[in-house]
């Protein structure tokens, strides 16, 4: 797709530790306004590679375009123009819900704070948390305070890491919901997951990581027409991750 623009392009990126490869060179592209799943088995390398993309680490060789900024040459900029969900959130507990928020927001160096976070709260439907401490929430509460502080300066790109681990069924619904309204306004999201049954129903393309490696990405419609349903899907997962372990 040579005139689609790209929300992120990766070339031969990879992470070692001493010896030891964790994730071996990565090269994907995914266009502006996918919803796209990156699957793969705990420890496979999934959250390294977000790390990598998000500029929380170094990479050890290759590089990469993400939201229109190079990693290597262009961190904060690149920074700017993303949002990040990580799987534990990190939040101020002793804050309410719109302190932490105002934090972010003045950390980010938003001239409208106030408003921003008012008009999130909103979206997100959670201003009845706004004056409530979060060191009292529960795991979906302190989610939806995480996804207000990605968003508040209004990101092209969203990176996801795990976000219905933890989450109660209505938790991962209403996620599901956030998660479509928000491409729906141009938002690409890179989502991290193993939940392969919100994979099918959210995601717009997938790739499948095992054991630090590639080895599957296709188009969500094309998958679900050569495999079927969630079963048939499960089975494509294990089966990549299986021929992987053994070559």
């Amino acid at each position: 797709m040579p005139d689609q623009s790209l929300a992120l392009s990766v070339r031969g990126l990879t992470k070692r530790y001493g010896d030891t490869t964790v994730l071996h060179p990565l090269t994907l592209d995914i266009p502006d306004g996918e919803v796209f799943g990156f699957l793969g088995h705990n420890g496979a390398g999934k959250t390294t590679t977000i790390r990598l993309l998000t500029t929380l680490l170094p990479p050890s060789g290759g590089t990469a375009e993400v939201a229109g900024h190079d990693l290597r040459t262009d961190p904060l900029g690149l920074r700017g123009a993303i949002g990040y969900l990580p799987e534990n959130v990190r939040l101020y507990d002793r804050f309410t819900t719109r302190e932490n928020l105002m934090f972010f927001a003045r950390l980010s160096g938003l001239s409208d704070a106030a408003d921003r976070v008012g008009r999130t709260m909103a979206f997100l439907g959670i201003e009845p948390l706004a004056e409530r401490r979060v060191g009292t929430f529960s795991k979906g509460m302190r989610q939806r305070v995480g996804l207000a502080q990605a968003i508040l300066h209004d990101p092209s790109l969203l990176f996801l890491d795990e976000p219905t681990s933890g989450l109660d069924p209505m938790g991962v619904r209403l996620l599901r919901d956030i998660i479509e309204q928000l491409n729906a306004r141009g938002m690409t999201i890179f989502m991290n997951t193993h939940l392969l049954s919100e994979v099918s129903r959210t995601c717009s393309s997938i790739a499948v990581l095992a054991h630090g490696k590639l080895v599957f990405q296709g188009q969500m419609d094309a998958v679900t027409e050569r495999y079927g349903d969630d079963r048939a899907l499960e089975a494509l997962y294990l089966g990549v991750g299986e021929q992987e372990s053994a070559a």
